[in-house]
């Protein structure tokens, strides 16, 4: 799945700068561009650590409310001394809630990827803590994630088999709520809501010049599906599935 993430966010960054001016150009910024990461919900690091160590990495902050998981991120970047450079990767006991306490003089929009891997479907309020993740990211940031889609496969695969008694589960029960999965036209409508709320919204500006005409702020721009197959491993599926 790591492998797939990488794939994921290196595709999107091909779709800018093809569209860009002198695409192909060593003097373009967007090819000597370097890329801060926010990770949320990183569990034990794997794609922090991962992206930490791509040449066009600039910094990653990786953050997760569960301490014993952060102890474990921790100890394996102490065993890397690239991922032991100062600035180069960092990992914060906390939620996305309590970020801004842990990363003073930052601000808001600190960041070119906020990315969430399997952490919406564990959400109670997916609404509000999309909505803080997105005050992280820059003005054309990426917001990049996966999550389960609420179909009847997942729940075969992530219900009664992963969740079965050993040796055949890998899970605890009651790890995954099939309820909570999200469906990608959710997540579209969603953002198409947010965009319509900005539209209606009556905004000045601070120095009191008058509404604020905004375009869209928000766009799914990709939306892909991937399997796991046992013994190939994860694999794009050619589309999505979902049910009402």
């Amino acid at each position: 799945m790591n492998s797939l993430r990488h794939d994921f966010i290196q595709s999107c960054l091909r779709s800018v700068s093809s569209a860009s001016p002198n695409s192909n150009d060593a003097q373009n910024p967007e090819a000597t561009r370097k890329y801060k990461y926010l990770d949320v919900g990183c569990g034990g690091g794997i794609f922090a650590s991962s992206a930490a160590r791509l040449p066009n990495t600039a910094s990653v902050t990786a953050i997760d409310p569960t301490s014993e998981v952060i102890k474990v991120a921790r100890e394996h970047q102490r065993g890397d001394p690239m991922l032991s450079q100062p600035g180069r990767l960092q990992y914060l006991n906390c939620a996305i809630e309590e970020l801004d306490s842990h990363i003073e003089g930052q601000g808001k929009e600190s960041f070119d990827f906020v990315t969430v891997f399997e952490v919406v479907e564990h959400i109670d309020k997916p609404a509000a803590f999309l909505r803080q993740a997105l005050a992280h990211l820059k003005p054309g940031g990426w917001l990049i994630g996966s999550t389960i889609a609420r179909h009847p496969v997942s729940y075969l695969t992530t219900k009664i088999v992963a969740e079965a008694p050993w040796p055949i589960g890998v899970v605890p029960p009651g790890t995954h709520d099939w309820n909570k999965y999200v469906n990608p036209s959710e997540v579209r409508e969603w953002f198409a809501h947010e965009n319509h709320e900005l539209h209606t919204r009556n905004v000045e500006t601070s120095d009191n010049e008058g509404r604020i005409e905004a375009g869209d702020k928000y766009g799914v721009v990709r939306v892909e599906g991937c399997i796991y197959l046992p013994l190939l491993g994860w694999k794009w599926a050619g589309g999505t599935a979902e049910s009402r």
